[in-house]
């Protein structure tokens, strides 16, 4: 993967959780509020604190500016963790698309995170 297409990923995969979290709420399929508020509540600030880290990450490497790198890589990490939480709720209500999705969400979250540690090894 590329700066310039790990930025693009970012960015994509940013806007995607913020847009599907918010047609969650907007359509009322997030049952959570109703029976773990408190857990909801904690889990969708995470995932929008996600989402924007990803964003910015991704406008910061298509600038290259220097925080760039070391943001995409705490963006792509909280990333990582988000992609297996998922994974595993899925999994728990059998939703198998839905696990494989996350699956390669996982490998190229990995391949990104792989290339970001060469090019910082490369004085980025």
């Amino acid at each position: 993967m590329k700066h310039r297409t790990i930025a693009y990923y970012c960015i994509v995969v940013g806007a995607l959780m913020a847009i599907q979290w918010l047609f969650f709420l907007a359509t009322g399929n997030v049952p959570e509020l109703e029976t773990e508020p408190l857990a909801i509540v904690f889990h969708l600030v995470a995932e929008l604190a996600t989402a924007t880290a990803l964003i910015l990450a991704g406008v910061g490497l298509l600038r290259r500016v220097g925080w760039a790198l070391p943001v995409s890589l705490v963006a792509l990490g909280m990333l990582l963790y988000t992609v297996i939480n998922s994974a595993g709720y899925f999994a728990e209500q059998g939703v198998w698309a839905m696990v494989a999705m996350f699956g390669v969400l996982l490998i190229l979250t990995l391949l990104a995170i792989r290339r970001l540690f060469a090019a910082r090894e490369d004085n980025w």
